[in-house]
């Protein structure tokens, strides 16, 4: 009897030893476990060549001239709305970049039909977007600080709950750098273009064509150039349905720029008289783009 529980415990001394083995190699197990590398604070960053520097690359911006000081951008914080195709994206590139923060908005959930997305993997499946870009981006760098609104700017508590997040509580101004707009939906666009306006906030619409042919990139800076509801994209202004907005913007010259002008009627517009210039401009800048792509 002795010897046999001797065997036993001999056996289940050796069955844990193999778990541990394997709890030691697996992935999975230790994404969970291991703690992430070190943080680096802004002081921290190096310019030093070194294969254990994540920044070495990045400050050799600064050793070029093109930048003056890389070490600014850690008191950066940037707004992206939407974690789709574009967002997710200029989140991963941000936070590798070592932004000081990225406050990231989405309504949806991720799901299986997203695995061609950068970095939402399947055991994301059901987690808010933003939830599950929060996981990953922790993970590719915790230097930067993240936050997570699973939230719907279009609706009317949404709306409020979105402007209050870019608002600083004691100055009442914006207290990000930059709001990204990276949705697939007019309305949304307008919402953030009303949000910006409301907080003299500088912000940068883009959108891609459903072929992912073509696209657009659009800067609006209150105060300076006309807004999103005065110079929307030429297919919208045009009259055509929001939903080409995601198809094939061809057919549009330069000739129909100035025929779709009108007169800023936004409450919040900080510039009712946008020049004609401005606006024939911008719709020339989005005929190229459509001449490139179906030439």
């Amino acid at each position: 009897m002795e010897a046999a529980g001797e065997d036993s415990a001999g056996a289940l001394a050796s069955l844990r030893a193999r778990c541990g083995e394997f709890v030691s190699v697996s992935p999975d197990v230790a994404r969970q476990n291991k703690p992430a590398r070190a943080t680096i604070t802004a002081d921290e960053m190096s310019a030093e060549v070194i294969d254990s520097n994540p920044y070495s690359r990045l400050m050799a911006l600064q050793r070029m001239g093109i930048v003056t000081e890389y070490k600014q951008i850690r008191a950066k914080t940037v707004a992206v709305v939407g974690i789709g195709g574009v967002g997710s994206v200029a989140c991963e590139m941000l936070a590798r970049c070592g932004i000081g923060k990225v406050q990231m908005y989405d309504f949806d959930v991720v799901e299986l039909a997203n695995m061609n997305r950068l970095f939402f993997r399947p055991e994301h499946a059901g987690m808010s977007k933003t939830d599950a870009a929060v996981t990953t981006l922790t993970e590719i760098n915790p230097d930067v600080e993240y936050e997570s609104w699973n939230m719907n700017i279009t609706t009317v508590d949404g709306f409020a709950e979105f402007v209050d997040s870019l608002t600083d509580p004691d100055t009442k101004k914006s207290k990000v750098d930059l709001v990204l707009a990276c949705v697939d939906n007019y309305e949304a666009r307008h919402a953030i273009n009303q949000a910006c306006l409301e907080l003299e906030q500088t912000w940068m619409e883009s959108g891609v064509s459903e072929d992912a042919v073509s696209g657009h990139i659009q800067v609006m800076i209150p105060g300076s150039t006309a807004c999103f509801a005065c110079v929307p994209p030429l297919v919208v202004a045009s009259g055509i349905d929001e939903k080409t907005l995601k198809v094939r913007p061809y057919g549009l010259s330069q000739i129909q720029a100035p025929a779709v002008y009108r007169p800023c009627v936004t409450t919040h517009c900080l510039r009712p008289s946008h020049s004609r210039a401005a606006v024939t401009t911008t719709h020339i800048t989005y005929a190229l783009f459509a001449h490139a792509a179906h030439p």
